[in-house]
């Protein structure tokens, strides 16, 4: 095989590896590489598969030995050479930081190179001072060819050194493996363009780029993919702990500390909302029941506040375990609101019926007492919340009274 053969070989597996390797660079937008410095290593692997292209062609070209093409392909073959190094030096220089002059001053070689590479293959369309291609197909490469090179072997050099230098800097040593990964790029970048001034028919400088971006690839792109998922992981835990916190705060807030039951502030939240409901014409049918517990102040001054507390805790206990499937609401010493709805509003007046009778039992037998009113939501003539409430209240006060009227008469007996 000739040598344009083993170039256009190599060229054409490097084209491969680096469209496969960097197909989420190349082809997507990820995140975690929108800032600049990956925007520049984007354009850099663009432009490294021209310059493995042009490989590409000339073999082909110089297989039909079709000259003008050869010639076009390697003005193209060199603007991407001098591209190349001008991507790679901002890549560089950028991500591992700019530490003052010997940054300033790489990126200005960086340009100054492009700009007198790009000069001298504009002059070399007019005079040959970069190649020529002699009648036979031959490619002749010219004394400013070898300066660019050597010139170009420095610069990758001085970037590496700088690369280097950066990671003796850094603490973190995850960041410090990824600038060493860069420094070693430019150290094998120019190791191999060293060996191409002795071996010129191999394609070194090809090899170069496909082991300096798979190195890139594995150790810095992929090393930087898996800490933005762990940050993601991170912050999508704090996160989760947050709403924790907040579900929490809540559940605080609006749970009454005595009984575990909702709270008055959860009661004035729902009050709030079926008002709201209400005034839209969106309310769907419901009763209030309202509860107070016989007896509570007695407790209190005879048996003490703790006994006192107790006694609220087993009267919300019955009210609870009688009215399960309801909601029960804590918005008074002794006062308790049950929310029927939906199917407890259906079975309401066999619950209440219920209840009653059992009140009745412990009226006589001397347990926990709770009187209770309960009232439906009537459209059309309740406005607010609180008129479904008041009527409630007022038969809750009316069964108190035939309570104690019971009680006292059961006493004179």
């Amino acid at each position: 095989m000739s040598s344009s053969g083993y170039y256009a070989v190599t060229a054409s597996i490097a084209i491969i590896m680096l469209c496969l390797q960097n197909s989420d660079i190349l082809f997507t937008n990820i995140k975690n590489h929108s800032n600049q410095v990956w925007r520049t290593y984007k354009k850099l692997l663009y432009v490294i598969l021209v310059f493995h292209l042009t490989d590409v062609l000339w073999g082909a070209f110089a297989d039909h030995n079709m000259i003008t093409a050869m010639f076009i392909d390697s003005l193209f073959y060199f603007e991407a050479m001098a591209l190349c190094v001008l991507l790679w030096t901002h890549y560089a220089v950028n991500y591992v930081g700019r530490f003052g002059w010997p940054a300033t001053l790489l990126i200005r070689f960086g340009k100054l190179f492009f700009a007198v590479l790009t000069g001298m293959v504009i002059a070399n369309i007019f005079t040959p001072v970069l190649f020529s291609i002699d009648k036979d197909g031959t490619y002749h490469a010219l004394q400013l060819r070898w300066i660019i090179h050597g010139v170009q072997i420095m610069l990758v050099l001085a970037i590496s050194v700088y690369c280097f230098a950066a990671y003796n800097k850094k603490e973190n040593s995850q960041i410090k493996n990824r600038y060493r990964t860069i420094g070693w790029f430019g150290l094998i970048m120019a190791i191999f363009l060293f060996a191409q001034l002795w071996l010129p028919l191999l394609p070194l400088y090809t090899i170069a780029y496909m082991v300096g971006t798979c190195m890139v690839r594995t150790f810095v792109v992929n090393d930087e993919k898996e800490e933005y998922k762990k940050q993601l992981e991170e912050a999508y835990e704090r996160e989760k702990q947050q709403l924790q916190e907040l579900i929490d705060v809540r559940r605080t807030a609006y749970v009454d500390p005595l009984t575990g039951i909702k709270n008055k502030s959860a009661y004035v939240e729902f009050e709030t909302y079926k008002n709201l409901e209400m005034q839209n014409g969106d309310s769907k049918e419901f009763a209030v029941g309202v509860c107070d517990i016989n007896g509570l102040k007695i407790v209190n001054d005879t048996l003490g506040h703790e006994k006192g507390d107790e006694f609220i805790i087993e009267g919300c206990q019955a009210i609870c375990k009688h009215f399960s499937h309801s909601p029960v609401y804590r918005i008074g010493g002794d006062e308790f609101v049950v929310i029927f709805q939906k199917n407890s509003y259906k079975t309401r007046k066999e619950l209440i019926k219920k209840f009653d009778e059992m009140m009745n039992r412990n009226n006589q037998e001397g347990k926990v007492v709770i009187a209770m009113g309960m009232s439906e939501y009537i459209p059309g003539d309740d406005y607010t919340f609180n008129d479904v409430f008041a009527r409630a209240d007022e038969k809750m006060y009316k069964r108190k009274r035939e309570l104690k009227e019971v009680k006292e008469f059961q006493k004179e007996g």
